[in-house]
């Protein structure tokens, strides 16, 4: 697929849009930018630098994108972490496991570490790669934290702190995700790209095709989740809830989810929800490979219903892409999913899995209900989650970053 330039966002976003982003852009007058995560595939961080980094290329900044490397053992450590910060309880915090995490951190810093203007730093697999700034002491940087840090186990982020705090600024997706910090916060949802594979129209005739090479029959409504075999997403409860929702209207589920490299848990948890689907001609487990993007655009379009039923979450990119395809989604409100799921406006929240299975109901009997929430959800998702929104956010924030550093230096030389 071609890569998309700016202008190509104009028909979605406005031509004031689009020369807002160059106006701004031009203040930053070329500085370099390295994005650093943990993962080139699958997720939504991964999703939105694809597309980010290229854009911001194009604006006139020296950007690029790299991938911290390390084994199992670190990614098993970051996983407990991951779960540990958004509540969970850690239970892997033993000399060992930290030693692991800060060892591959210093490892990688020799390679990723430059002399960037501006530093970014998604999550806490690289947190520690802060550690290095000193060589670079003119650079400014940025932790960006996608994951609800609301309530984290007390003991993890008491370790993690410091690192965070040697940062010039956090960004959140939320402001109830964040932390009391000494350094400035920045709130900002993530985005989509409406122009990628997974998320751009798609003819009638692809959609059909995708889905027979899938296996999916299109006899009855079909009802979607999109997600990593994660216990966090809750694929045994959504089962749970189809069953449910099966003995009073006629469908079937799709559950569907590629692995990341970044996530050591995802095949112990596809065998367990196998094992629960238990053959079922009505429920189509895909979750043996990484899915090609078109192949989750056609699934989600050809769905009735696409359902997040996560327990706890991040921002929940999933959902905004069903949105965007003017699908009614049934989601729990974990995370920044109510952001996106306005209960009745823009889709339906649902608590347990008693309520999700009526909410299905509800709406297979409602088509007009339907087509009313998708709509609405599809212009909420162009107001707020669009790249070229999250652009924007970004270039604003490195812009006042590095004015308030300059200040910071002014004064010290004074």
């Amino acid at each position: 697929m071609t890569p998309r330039k700016l202008d190509d966002y104009e028909d979605i976003v406005g031509k004031g849009a689009i020369q807002e982003l160059r106006e701004i852009a031009s203040r930053l007058g070329g500085r370099r930018v390295k994005m650093i995560n943990s993962t080139a595939v699958g997720g939504g961080v991964a999703e939105i630098l694809s597309r980010l980094v290229p854009l911001m290329q194009e604006l006139g900044i020296e950007a690029h994108w790299e991938v911290i490397n390390g084994g199992e053992a670190f990614f098993q450590v970051t996983k407990a972490f991951h779960h540990a910060l958004q509540g969970g309880r850690f239970e892997q915090l033993g000399p060992r496991e930290l030693a692991t995490w800060l060892e591959t951190n210093r490892e990688n810093a020799a390679e990723l570490v430059g002399d960037e203007d501006f530093m970014v730093i998604h999550d806490p697999q690289p947190l520690a790669l802060v550690e290095a700034r000193s060589k670079a002491p003119s650079s400014c940087w940025i932790w960006r934290c996608h994951i609800d840090l609301s309530h984290p186990d007390a003991r993890l982020w008491e370790f993690l702190r410091p690192y965070v705090e040697r940062y010039d600024a956090a960004v959140f997706s939320s402001a109830h995700f964040r932390q009391e910090l000494p350094i400035p916060q920045h709130i900002f949802f993530p985005s989509i790209d409406p122009l990628s594979e997974k998320n751009r129209e798609i003819p009638q005739a692809t959609v059909e095709r995708i889905l027979d090479q899938l296996g999916i029959p299109r006899d009855k409504p079909i009802v979607v989740q999109v997600s990593r075999f994660d216990p966090d997403k809750d694929p045994l409860g959504v089962m749970r809830a189809f069953r449910l929702a099966r003995q009073r209207v006629d469908c079937r589920l799709v559950l569907i989810g590629g692995s990341a490299d970044d996530d050591p848990e995802g095949a112990a948890v596809l065998a367990e929800v196998l094992k629960d689907a238990n053959g079922d001609p009505d429920i189509h487990i895909l979750g043996e490979r990484q899915y090609e993007a078109i192949e989750l655009n056609a699934l989600v379009r050809a769905a009735t219903i696409v359902l997040q039923k996560s327990i706890k979450e991040g921002f929940g990119l999933t959902v905004t892409e069903a949105l965007w395809k003017r699908k009614p989604v049934i989601a729990t409100p974990a995370g920044g999913i109510p952001a996106q799921v306005i209960h009745d406006r823009t889709g339906l929240i649902a608590w347990s899995v008693e309520e999700t299975a009526s909410q299905i109901c509800r709406l297979l009997r409602e088509p007009v209900l339907m087509r009313k929430l998708g709509e609405a959800g599809y212009e909420r998702v162009c107001r707020e989650f669009l790249i070229t929104g999250n652009l924007r956010r970004w270039l604003l924030v490195m812009d006042e970053v590095a004015r308030k550093q300059a200040v910071s230096v002014v004064h010290k030389v004074g």
